[in-house]
C-alpha cells in the first residue's frame, strides 16, 4: 500500500521567495530518488521556467487554464517515465477545475502536489485557484521570509501602481516591470494600510528589476 500523498499550498507576497522555496523542495524531492515534474503558469520570464530573483531557475512544463493536470500525468506514465510528485508555481492562476484535478491526483493516484502562489490580487480578492486550495489544500502554509512595506510594517498586499498611483480596477492579467523606472505600470509590496491609502512611501522610486507575469 503507498504512502498517502499530500496536497500542499506555500502563499505570500511577491519577493517573499515562493520560487526559490519550490525549487528546494524539488531538489530535496530528487536528492531520495524521487521523480518529479515542474509545472508554471505566467513565469515572471515569460519562459517555460521557474525562475526567482536571486538567480535560480529550472526548465518546466508551461500549462495554461485548459491544460488537464490528469492528462499531462497519464502521459508520462504512458511513456514509461515515473513521477512521484509535481511541483506548480504560479499556482493562483489555477481554474479550481484544475485544483480538484490536482486533489484527485493526490487521493487516487498517490502523487504529491507542492503549490506556490500569491493568493490575492492587486484588489485584495483571493485569486480562484488560490481560494480553492485553500478549500482543498492537506496543508497551507505561508511563506516565511519576510517581506517589507515601505514604512517598516511586514508587506502582504501586493499593489499594482500605474502612472505612480495604485490601480483599483483594472485587467486582471497585466505584464508589468516589479521596478519603477522601466515603464507605467509595475508592482510594490505594500502594508494593509498603505494598500488601503493608496500611499507608495520613497521606495516607489527604488525596487527588484525583472519582469512580473502576475495575476496581480
Amino acid at each position: 500500500m503507498p504512502m498517502p500523498a499530500q496536497l500542499k499550498f506555500f502563499y505570500g507576497p511577491m519577493d517573499c521567495g515562493k520560487s526559490t522555496l519550490a525549487l528546494q523542495i524539488d531538489h530535496n524531492q530528487a536528492r531520495q530518488g524521487r521523480h518529479g515534474l515542474l509545472l508554471v503558469l505566467h513565469d515572471r520570464s515569460g519562459q517555460p521556467k521557474i525562475t526567482t530573483r536571486v538567480g535560480l531557475s529550472r526548465t518546466a512544463v508551461e500549462i495554461d487554464e485548459r491544460t488537464d493536470l490528469r492528462s499531462l500525468v497519464r502521459e508520462r506514465w504512458s511513456a514509461g517515465r515515473a513521477l512521484d510528485y509535481l511541483i506548480v508555481d504560479e499556482a493562483g492562476f489555477l481554474e479550481p477545475e484544475q485544483v480538484d484535478q490536482l486533489a484527485e491526483l493526490v487521493d487516487d493516484w498517490h502523487v504529491d502536489v507542492y503549490c506556490f502562489g500569491i493568493a490575492t490580487d492587486f484588489r485584495t480578492r483571493l485569486f480562484a485557484g488560490a481560494q480553492r486550495l485553500m478549500e482543498l489544500a492537506d496543508e497551507i502554509a505561508p511563506v516565511h521570509v519576510e517581506v517589507l512595506c515601505w514604512c517598516g510594517r511586514p508587506g502582504r498586499l501586493n499593489a499594482r501602481v500605474v502612472d505612480g498611483r495604485v490601480a483599483r480596477e483594472g485587467n486582471t492579467v497585466v505584464v508589468a516591470d516589479t521596478a519603477p523606472g522601466g515603464s507605467d505600470v509595475h508592482y510594490q509590496v505594500l502594508c494593509r494600510l498603505h494598500h488601503r491609502h493608496g500611499e507608495l512611501g520613497g521606495s516607489a522610486a527604488t525596487g527588484i528589476s525583472g519582469q512580473l507575469s502576475l495575476d496581480v
